[in-house]
This record gives structure tokens, sequence and C-alpha cells, in this order.
């Protein structure tokens, strides 16, 4: 009989292909991943150098191309400056005289350019004295006129208005021969001075006839005839200063005489009448018998 045992082996059993770690898988995947990301870029980097080395090419050739062009410019530039020079020299006299010609015309316009500025200062310069000598006569007029304004201002505060003896009122009266004179200065009526002598003859004063009949120096009166419009008419007893009033055929506004200065027989003073008055004096006197009768107020 064998003494084969049947017992089980305590061997353990034996794996016919062991499996691998998880962290060789993962550093498998990674490893691989990362010659993945150098080979892109590697490709990549490959990719923009033939880019650029193109870019850099193509611009090369169109750098070469301007330098063609350039060159090509510089020649025909090179050319035509061979050509010009060539002209020019076959001209230099010619342009000799032309710039000397031209050197003349500059001079000569230089010359005429100061004679004329010149000219023109010494015009401003007269223009400018003349100017002067005008505004100063124009002041001086200024104040000629102001000054004359204000003496015939003074003349009339100095020339006194009255009542006439028809009850009108006169212009302004004067009292002697300077005011006289003032009065016709100041233009408003017409003035005729007299100096009229005692006399059965009338005398033409103005544009009428004044007859002197009688003087009473002591009390400063005095009669006379007036002849206007073929009438006569007799202002009795009139005094010294005082306004002596008469109409006339077309006159709006009175005659007056004013007497200011009586002597032995004779009389002096003026005629004031209306301006451009004209009156028709008569050729001689009336007589007493046939004098017209006077105006009321006369």
């Amino acid at each position: 009989m064998s003494l084969t045992s049947n017992t089980p082996d305590d061997t353990p059993p034996v794996s016919e292909g062991s499996s691998l770690p998880r962290w060789v898988t993962v550093l498998f995947v990674a490893a691989f991943a990362l010659v993945g990301y150098l080979l892109y870029a590697s490709y990549a980097e490959r990719q923009a150098l033939t880019k650029s080395s193109q870019d850099a090419n193509n611009k090369t050739q169109a750098l070469a191309a301007e330098v063609d062009k350039t060159n090509a410019r510089i020649a025909d530039l090179k050319g035509q400056l061979d050509v010009t020079s060539q002209k020019l020299g076959l001209t230099e006299d010619e342009l000799a005289r032309a710039r000397s010609l031209a050197q003349s015309i500059r001079t000569q316009q230089q010359k005429s350019d100061a004679a004329l500025k010149q000219q023109i200062g010494e015009v401003q310069a007269d223009t400018t004295t003349k100017f002067g000598q005008v505004a100063t006569q124009i002041n001086g007029t200024q104040t000629d006129l102001s000054a004359t304004k204000a003496d015939l201002e003074a003349t009339k505060g100095k020339l006194q208005t009255t009542i006439g003896d028809l009850g009108v009122q006169s212009g302004l009266i004067a009292t002697n021969h300077e005011e006289v004179e003032e009065l016709k200065r100041l233009g408003e009526r017409d003035i005729f001075e007299f100096s009229l002598t005692k006399s059965k003859k009338p005398e033409h004063v103005g544009p009428i006839q004044v007859e002197l009949r009688k003087v009473d120096q002591k009390h400063y009166r005095y009669t006379l005839n007036v002849i206007a419009d073929d009438k006569s008419i007799e202002k009795k007893d009139k005094t010294v200063g005082e306004p002596v009033q008469f109409y006339v055929r077309g006159a709006r506004a009175p005659y007056e005489i004013v007497v200011f200065d009586l002597g032995k027989d004779e009389a002096k003073g003026y005629l004031s009448t209306p301006k451009s008055a004209q009156a028709s004096p008569s050729t001689a006197p009336a007589s007493p018998s046939t004098t017209p009768a006077a105006p009321p107020g006369n």
C-alpha cells in the first residue's frame, strides 16, 4: 500500500500575470501627454520660423525691387544732368549776360523804390504840415467864431428893446454910433444911419425921405416928417431914444426911426427896416394942406 497522502498543499497558487500599479499607468499617460505637447510646440515654432523667414524674404525682395527702381531713377537723373550740363555749357555766355541784365534791372528797381519812398515821405511830411496848418486855421476860426458869438451875445445884452410910438414891440435899440454898428453886425434888420439938419427940404434915408422940422435940445424932443408911399407922416414931439414907428406898403413889420443924439438944429440916429424892404419914397414932400391922414397912432 502506498503511503500517498491526500492532504491539501499549503503552497499558495501562482498567478499567471501580475497587474501593474496605478501610479505607473498615470505616469505613463503624463509622459505621453508631455511628449505630445512637445511635439506640437516644436511644430508650431517651426511653422512660425517658416512664416517669419517667408516674410523676411518677401521684404527683402521688395527692398531689392525698390533699390532697383531707385538705381534706375538715379541713372535717369544722372543722364538728364549730363544732358542739362551739356546744354548749359553751350549757353554759359547767354546766362552770364542774362544774370548781368537781371542784376542791372534789380539795381535800377532798388533805386526807383528808394526814390519813390523818398517822394512818398516828402508828400506825407508836406501833407502833415498842411493838415496841421489847416487844423490850426480851423481852430483859430472856431475861436474867432466863438469870440464873435460871445461878443454878439454881450452886445444883445447891452442893447435894449422897448415899445414904439405905435405900441408895437421894437427890435434892439442902439443909443450911439458904436451900438448902431453892432446892430449892423447882428444883421437882423437893415440899418441906415443918418445925421439930419433942420431944413424944409427932405433928405433921403435908406428907402424913404425924412425932413427934420423942429429940435428941442433942452427937453430932448424933436419933430420930423416921414415921406414914404407918396405920403407925408408927421411925428411930433418925439423923445430921444424912442422908436418912431410907421408902416409902408408891403411890409409886415413897421419901420423904425431912432434918434439918439440932438444938437442945435441937428438930429443923429438911424432907420431900421425889415430885411430887404423895398419902399417907394416920394420924390417931393406933400403940402400940409394935402397931407393924407396919418394912420392911427402916428
